[in-house]
């Protein structure tokens, strides 16, 4: 078994923690981190962090591409990037003190064409059946939603599990190829369900359980502050509460989630242990300023109470 995360617009992240954000002024940080990043890429940190070894798939551009690179390399890492002109997107995430606001600006990235789209899916093509494919986060220029499809289909034929944590509504096409796993989060599953507001928990069980039948195995539903549910391929149901902390950044925490949800369920704890630990991770990932380095995951899972849930119908 191979374990693959594929993070098709690729980027570095600069958190900066400041006092105030005026404008027309220069503005002084107290703290500043760079970090490697998108979905997949945070995936991949995070199962490391379990002893679970990854390969990262992606498109990467320019000197900012080599430095993920370099920085998965350095963690141990492999990577099989295909590389495409110009250059891997910086974003910037803003933690202001006076006014407890968090700012997050986001690049677009490079364009990808469609000779560089062929040669990721023939790498897909290679996979081995039991292999996993983690595909994470935002599309790049240039690529359009169907390649997620066409990727689902492949996976199907291929006997390959695929885990799906994309926004877009295309996912819903993708569930008729049955994918391992699909994570999104409360404000994707409302735009996925037409709800114009948010959902009540119920909705969010309503439509965990739809997701299922119209062809998920698993479904994982990150909640934030509330915590998260998940739905296994034999209908129970688990629900977690979240910790209490202070949120510093939350860009990075629904990854440390499903990377810690994934590395302990293919080392072969049970469900609960799990969601547990993925829900520590997850939280303390967003009381930092990246990544959680896991030194308080123990007295977090001292808050954390998962509990089964009935089918609601």
């Amino acid at each position: 078994m191979t374990v693959y995360t594929c993070t098709m617009n690729l980027a570095i992240d600069l958190f900066i923690d400041t006092q105030e954000m005026k404008a027309s002024t220069v503005n002084r940080t107290l703290s500043s981190d760079i970090q490697a990043n998108g979905k997949g890429v945070n995936v991949s940190l995070i199962m490391k962090k379990f002893g679970m070894d990854t390969t990262a798939l992606g498109f990467s551009a320019g000197f900012t591409g080599n430095y993920i690179a370099d920085y998965l390399h350095e963690h141990s890492i492999s990577t099989k990037f295909i590389e495409v002109a110009g250059f891997t997107r910086i974003n910037v995430f803003a933690k202001v003190r006076s006014s407890n606001q968090e700012y997050k600006l986001v690049n677009s990235g490079p364009e990808v064409s469609m000779d560089h789209q062929n040669q990721l899916l023939q790498l897909i093509r290679t996979f081995k059946p039991n292999d996993y494919l983690i595909v994470s986060g935002s599309l790049p220029r240039g690529v359009e939603p169907s390649i997620l499809l066409e990727i689902a289909k492949l996976c199907h034929e291929n006997q390959v599990h695929l885990v799906l944590d994309v926004s877009h509504p295309i996912i819903l096409e993708c569930l008729q190829y049955h994918p391992y796993l699909i994570k999104p989060n409360e404000e994707e599953l409302a735009y996925w369900f037409n709800e114009k507001k948010a959902m009540t928990f119920k909705q969010i069980i309503q439509a965990g359980q739809e997701l299922l039948t119209q062809g998920a195995e698993h479904v994982l539903i990150s909640l934030g502050a509330e915590g998260a549910v998940y739905f296994a391929s034999n209908h129970e149901i688990y629900a977690s509460n979240a910790p209490k902390g202070e949120v510093v950044n939350t860009a990075c925490s629904g990854d440390a989630m499903l990377g810690t949800f994934l590395a302990n369920q293919l080392n072969g704890s049970d469900t609960e242990y799990c969601l547990k630990k993925a829900v520590a991770v997850g939280s303390s990932t967003a009381f930092s300023p990246g990544l959680s380095n896991l030194e308080d995951i123990a007295d977090l899972e001292k808050q954390i109470h998962i509990r089964k849930l009935e089918e609601v119908s």
